[in-house]
């Protein structure tokens, strides 16, 4: 059965778009999601992309608005959308609107989020931060864990200060194209190897030197890699902690991402002595697109 959005938000990364059709009230009619991600388009390519994803939503007869964050704003997108510098309110400057032909929609992609010193950016996040503050509370600190995890302070509703830590980025490079990838190539859990890795690292953030330990262990030991790769998380997870212990010591966190990794997080938080809280990172999108429609519709 067709229906009528009176909106539509679109969470739109590098592999893959999410898109929720949306009431005024804030009401969520249906979702959808597409696997064309920003990585695979060309900027002619985004509208055909998207309509794909919302067409059935649309109404002929009137311009239905669509607020979109993540990547699609990227250099490389649809069409670059601003940074606002912090300090700043995760959504501060003005939405950037992106061409289109189809007559029914207007799309608004939001801008991500800069720091001068030290330089530091990011895009996407913002809106879960902005979900945050809108639904959760005005001041705290965030773990945004990912390819590139983010530590976020905020204060009176504004991002104050971030950081990134490219680990999950790291991971993956050492666990897919190093030596190591001979003794880390299985997806079974150990808990008691991940713990290790944090402990190990929480202990002496110098990782370097440890790293190859993984291949000697599994060559002389015979450890499993299990234990192995879960060694290697807990080692790269732990030194993140042990550089970003001026945002999470002595403090609440709450960590906004993917369920597992989030999960991975609080593991080691716990282990570093701190409480972690994990919300719903695709709620806190969705709040956060609405904050963004509700501003959008004050400017208007």
């Amino acid at each position: 059965m067709s229906l009528s959005a009176d909106w539509i938000a679109v969470d739109w990364g590098t592999s893959n778009m999410r898109a929720w059709a949306m009431r005024a009230d804030g009401t969520v009619l249906a979702r959808g999601e597409s696997a064309k991600g920003m990585g695979q388009l060309t900027p002619s390519q985004f509208e055909p992309a998207l309509l794909e994803a919302v067409e059935q939503w649309l109404n002929s007869e009137r311009v239905t608005p669509i607020i979109a964050c993540g990547m699609v704003g990227a250099r490389q997108g649809w069409i670059e959308a601003e940074y606002a510098n912090t300090p700043t309110p995760p959504i501060a400057a003005q939405a950037t609107r992106a061409p289109v032909s189809d007559s029914r929609i207007a799309v608004f992609i939001l801008p991500g989020v800069s720091q001068m010193a030290p330089p530091d950016v990011m895009r996407g996040e913002e809106t879960q931060i902005a979900g945050y503050v809108s639904a959760v509370g005005a001041s705290g600190t965030i773990c945004l864990p990912g390819t590139h995890s983010k530590w976020v302070e905020i204060a009176d509703g504004r991002i104050t200060r971030f950081r990134t830590a490219m680990t999950g980025e790291i991971f993956s490079l050492l666990a897919e194209k190093s030596v190591l990838r001979h003794s880390v190539g299985t997806d079974i859990w150990s808990e008691d190897g991940f713990a290790a890795g944090v402990r190990e690292a929480l202990d002496d953030a110098e990782i370097i030197t440890k790293l190859f330990s993984i291949r000697a262990g599994s060559l002389l030991d015979g450890i499993v890699p299990q234990v192995s790769r879960s060694r290697l998380s807990g080692l790269l997870i732990g030194a993140e902690l042990a550089g970003t212990g001026d945002y999470w010591q002595g403090g609440d966190i709450a960590l906004i991402g993917a369920s597992r990794l989030s999960a991975l997080y609080q593991t080691a938080l716990g282990l570093a002595g701190v409480s972690a809280r994990v919300l719903d990172a695709g709620d806190m999108t969705l709040a956060g697109l609405c904050a963004a429609r509700a501003a959008l519709e004050e400017t208007q």
